[in-house]
């Protein structure tokens, strides 16, 4: 399984690193592919050093601008000329999708996806990776909009919170 995941490119401490570096050693452990940004800085080289480590393949999908943070050892590394294009061929080489901890680009990636979802332009799962409790207030941002009318899908259908790896995995082996 082609696993696309969002995160950030910063080093953000034990409570993040920890469940970023067991989510890339499950991924890799069970055969599974990264699909990523391809940077080697922060969690977004946790992830993949995990992965890799486990016996697991890396897609990376870089940018032009960021091309020189972009890891040398991936099995394949893509270079977007934007971001746009970027969250674009991500999504494009992935079955599913999981959103760990991250700043504006994470949480613009992650709205993104779940956007072009609840208008039926993707079907894959998307889970969001709840570290630490980190996407505590989007949850319940979102469950407001699905309890007041904002959200065509069911909030269950647009998106899984996932309280780990192992939580994320077996939800992601049901739906594919």
């Amino acid at each position: 399984m082609n696993i696309g995941v969002f995160l950030s490119a910063a080093d953000l401490g034990k409570q993040y690193t920890e469940p970023a570096r067991e989510f890339g050693k499950l991924l890799g452990d069970g055969g599974h592919t990264l699909v990523w940004g391809g940077s080697e800085s922060g969690l977004m080289k946790v992830v993949a050093d995990a992965v890799q480590e486990a016996g697991g393949r890396l897609v990376g999908v870089s940018v032009v601008f960021l091309h020189d943070k972009a890891r040398t050892n991936a099995d394949e590394m893509v270079v977007a000329a934007d971001l746009a294009e970027r969250k674009a061929e991500l999504l494009r080489r992935s079955d599913a999708v999981v959103v760990m901890v991250g700043g504006t680009g994470t949480l613009d990636e992650a709205t993104e996806i779940l956007e072009l979802k609840k208008h039926g332009l993707h079907g894959k799962p998307v889970v969001l990776l709840n570290s630490a409790g980190f996407y505590d207030g989007l949850e319940l941002q979102l469950r407001r909009m699905d309890a007041e009318g904002f959200l065509p899908l069911p909030l269950s259908e647009l998106v899984y919170f996932a309280a780990d790896g192992a939580d994320a995995l077996a939800y992601l082996r049901k739906q594919l």
